[in-house]
């Protein structure tokens, strides 16, 4: 029987720690490296299989903008996962050691540049399925459908967390990396730990809210001309007819 928080939450849960994980490399260096790496593509074949519907349908239906956009970014992940996973194998030094394949530097350059594209259209990915997360996480705990209140206090927070992200992207100097350019800055876990996975959660966290705030003022805009259109459908015509004279 299947299980919607194993389908929906579970799968892309697990998978975002795994990859979070091994992006602390300089922590726990190599091993657990290819090891948590490995797990998090047991977790997307895992997540594929269970969404199999998604691909059988790609040709079914009207495509809106929307659904475009689902499409191109899914299109996007599923490139950069294949590079991510290619680069793995190429440059690994314990699971895959024992294949003919010489080392190369610029390919690891490619495995990172990679991951941080990846994190980028997570982020992203979580935006445009924020509801359906919001709805999983209340169904979850238990809550009640949102107050006023509680939805301010969450657009308060959701405004403190994006200027963390904004300010962690040049802690960590993700765009220089976003943007293939040679980078000697690395993160000095001999001095914290926390703060690291800390950025990369704010990291992760603003294309998220970027995407969810964009998308719902996009969708109200678009409700409220088709709410125009339907109290003045008369004013409509007018406005035609004046644009053919």
């Amino acid at each position: 029987m299947k299980s919607p928080l194993i389908d929906r939450l579970l799968l892309p849960g697990m998978m975002a720690i795994f990859l979070l994980l091994s992006l602390a490399y300089w922590w726990l260096e190599n091993v657990p490296h290819e090891i948590f790496g490995t797990a998090m593509f047991a977790f997307l074949a895992w997540h594929i299989v269970v969404n199999r519907l998604w691909f059988k349908n790609l040709f079914r239906g009207r495509y809106d903008g929307r659904r475009t956009l689902v499409l191109a970014l899914n299109l996007l992940l599923l490139v950069n996962m294949v590079i991510l996973l290619i680069t793995s194998i190429v440059i690994s030094k314990l699971l895959f050691s024992a294949l003919p394949i010489p080392d190369s530097i610029y390919l690891r350059e490619v495995h990172w540049f990679s991951a941080y594209w990846v994190m980028m259209i997570v982020g992203i990915h979580l935006g445009l399925h924020w509801v359906r997360v919001m709805t999983l996480s209340r169904s979850i705990l238990g809550l009640s459908a949102n107050s006023a209140s509680r939805t301010m206090v969450l657009r308060v927070i959701a405004v403190l967390l994006a200027g963390l992200g904004a300010w962690s992207f040049s802690v960590l100097g993700v765009w220089t990396k976003l943007i293939f350019t040679y980078s000697l800055d690395v993160w000095n876990f001999k001095t914290s730990v926390t703060p690291f996975f800390g950025h990369w959660a704010s990291i992760v966290a603003l294309p998220a809210i970027l995407t969810h705030y964009s998308m719902t003022l996009w969708r109200n805009r678009k409700r409220h001309r088709s709410d125009d259109r339907l109290r003045n459908p008369q004013g409509e015509e007018v406005q035609e007819g004046v644009a053919q004279v």
